[in-house]
């Protein structure tokens, strides 16, 4: 069972390793739901010991991306691929919600070998099965969700449909608030393999510096205790699984 957690700094990705991380989603400001990191941090994150993957996404809010956008992501995917990173996480979609496959045939194209999640464009799909055909044509090696849900706790049926649409094809890595408290649960319904979560913790702002505008009252941090909470966790629900299923 793989754990990865997204970080948005070099405090977040010492962190996700000491805490016994096996993968790591690279961002740039979690608190907007992720966006691409800069240069400098790829190349930090190419001396890590576990893999990493860079979430490529040029500005906040839906995934709906002009043509500048698209050229400025595919620049950042040939950065991470030239910085050495093992992954990118990538997005986009029409103004109906489907899956915008030129852009993203683009943009799997232009990461060659690296491994490709699809990112949580895929909760707000109209239909997910057809999301997962097109997913699964394109190449992607998972699709991170929630199920829809603001909570991947709350959308577990739903992430139980995907996993039944994928049938194996694709990884489901179910995303957004999984905690040491919920994974358990989680997994007990889902057959997935990896969990995704940030296992941050919030660490106030300077008031002066949230005055101004210059980041949110309560960020949150990636806690290496947090992380091997998780992965304690993620361990005995694994167990348990296995239990079950040697009594089937």
């Amino acid at each position: 069972m793989r754990l990865e957690v997204c970080v948005d700094s070099d405090e977040g990705m010492r962190a996700a390793v000491e805490g016994g991380a096996d993968r790591i989603e690279l961002c740039a400001a979690l608190a907007l739901g992720g966006l691409t990191p800069s240069a400098g941090q790829m190349a930090r994150a190419a001396d890590l010991p576990i893999p990493v993957h860079a979430l490529i996404r040029a500005r906040p809010g839906d995934f709906r991306f002009a043509a500048g956008d698209v050229e400025a992501m595919l620049a950042d995917v040939r950065w991470a691929r030239q910085a050495g990173l093992a992954g990118v996480v990538l997005g986009a979609a029409l103004p109906d919600g489907r899956l915008d496959r030129a852009v993203l045939s683009r943009l799997r194209e232009a990461a060659g070998t690296m491994s490709a999640t699809l990112n949580r464009v895929f909760d707000l799909v109209p239909d997910r099965e057809e999301a997962v055909e097109t997913a699964v044509a394109m190449g992607f090696d998972r699709i991170l969700s929630s199920g829809g849900a603001v909570l991947a706790s709350e959308g577990t049926l739903a992430l139980a449909a995907t996993c039944r649409a994928a049938a194996g094809r694709i990884a489901v890595l179910p995303g957004a608030g999984i905690s040491e408290q919920t994974v358990g649960a989680l997994l007990e319904c889902l057959p997935v393999e990896e969990v995704h979560s940030s296992c941050a913790l919030p660490v106030p702002l300077d008031p002066r510096a949230a005055a101004l505008g210059f980041g949110p009252p309560e960020p949150r941090h990636t806690s290496a205790e947090r992380v091997r909470a998780l992965k304690a966790a993620m361990a005995r629900a694994q167990a348990a699984r296995d239990a079950r299923q040697g009594l089937r």
